[in-house]
């Protein structure tokens, strides 16, 4: 066998960078280009509302006032206790869910935490489901785990989980099925009842499959719900057999800090067991002991999120005003993105076209959908309100 000097899906990864990373490229030289201000850059999902003050304080405190070599050192490889006991009694005030810190373990973010449980769980043959549209690195994950990515079509009235086209793709070699609410891309709040009757098929295939289905539940917009009657379930409450892949990044905006974890539901068929191969997994990642002094600040700040009628403003500003401007634009519900039927069948026709006039979007294609836009509204208000008439322009362009 002649030598190979690197792995070629590592070599076709690096050469073929996301959508969503090559249009933030895109934007940064095009500002270089004509000014930052003349860009509208609505491609990243980072958040623009400042982390609390609290935050702040509790760095502060924590350099004042820990030793230098414990602060900056390592905790546990799980994760430091107090930590994981202060974000599990936290959990359970909210939701009930009985979760202790040996449920818990430390992470470096959502894609820390995803990778980590996918490793853990997932076998050459077995395949993990997810509903489009979809967080594109979904994909990678799975597949780096050696399994295959089964996609259910996306349900493009409402945007809720397709229950029919799931039933008539799941099969015996379904081992886990990823969701996420409030969803990326769409904002989307899945309803209690579309969960209620997801999690009742679930159990029903456990059973006619006689093995375990893992519910893999990605959380980083958990908080960012911006109307009184919206409602995320906490889904371990919902389905015994549930993972929770929790990032502080969009909450307490803290996307850098790369600080999450993941919940292994006490209810878990082995529990014990499959908690021993989620820290198999993150050793074998070599993801051993999450960022310290990022774990003691979550823990200081727990319940609390940066200023999110920022974004409600944002939300509410852009899509009164492209639905006033002819788009169809789905409510979204939670997170900072607005789902955008695009003005033509080709979405990234349509997103190049629409550079023309300095927007900046995300064609739906690489979601698993075609013939939408992703526009992320974690930016400034300012921004969106000289963005508007570039919209409006294009919109006209396409005879609206």
């Amino acid at each position: 066998m002649a030598f190979q000097p690197f792995q070629n899906s590592m070599l076709a990864l690096g050469q073929a960078p996301s959508v969503i990373r090559e249009t933030f490229e895109y934007g940064n030289r095009r500002a270089q280009e004509i000014g930052r201000e003349n860009v509208f850059d609505f491609s990243l999902g980072n958040p623009s509302v400042p982390a609390p003050e609290s935050v702040h304080d509790s760095i502060r405190r924590l350099m004042d006032e820990t030793d230098s070599v414990m602060l900056h050192g390592y905790t546990s490889a799980i994760g430091a206790e107090p930590v994981r006991a202060a974000i599990a009694a936290d959990i359970n005030r909210r939701f009930d869910a009985g979760i202790s810190a040996q449920d818990l373990y430390m992470t470096c973010g959502a894609a820390a935490s995803l990778t980590v449980t996918l490793h853990a769980v997932l076998c050459p043959g077995d395949e993990c489901m997810t509903f489009a549209p979809f967080f594109p690195e979904y994909r990678v994950f799975v597949e780096s785990a050696g399994a295959k990515l089964v996609t259910v079509p996306a349900d493009t009235e409402q945007f809720q989980m397709n229950l029919a086209a799931f039933e008539k793709l799941i099969t015996p070699n379904t081992k886990a099925v990823i969701i996420n609410t409030p969803n990326n891309p769409t904002g989307v709040v899945f309803t209690e009842e579309n969960l209620n009757a997801f999690c009742e098929i679930l159990r029903n295939k456990e059973a006619e499959y006689g093995h375990v289905i893992y519910l893999i539940a990605d959380e980083p917009y958990r908080e960012l719900v911006y109307d009184d009657t919206t409602i995320v379930p906490y889904l371990t409450n919902l389905y015994d057999d549930t993972f929770v892949c929790y990032s502080f990044s969009k909450s307490l905006s803290l996307p850098g800090e790369r600080i999450g974890y993941i919940v292994v539901s006490p209810k878990m068929q082995q529990n014990t067991l499959v908690y021993a191969a989620v820290c198999g997994s993150g050793r074998a990642l070599g993801f051993v002991c999450a960022p310290s002094m990022a774990q003691r600040v979550v823990a200081d700040n727990l319940g609390k999120t940066g200023d999110l009628s920022i974004y409600r403003k944002n939300r509410d500003l852009l899509y009164n005003a492209l639905t006033e401007y002819g788009y169809r634009c789905i409510y979204p519900d939670g997170a900072f993105y607005l789902w955008v039927q695009a003005l033509e069948e080709d979405a990234n026709a349509f997103c190049m076209k629409a550079r023309d006039y300095e927007l900046l979007l995300v064609p739906s294609d690489s979601f698993g959908c075609k013939g939408y836009i992703r526009i992320a509204y974690c930016v400034t208000t300012e921004m969106i309100e000289k963005s508007l008439p570039a919209f409006k322009k294009l919109a006209e362009y396409y005879g609206k």
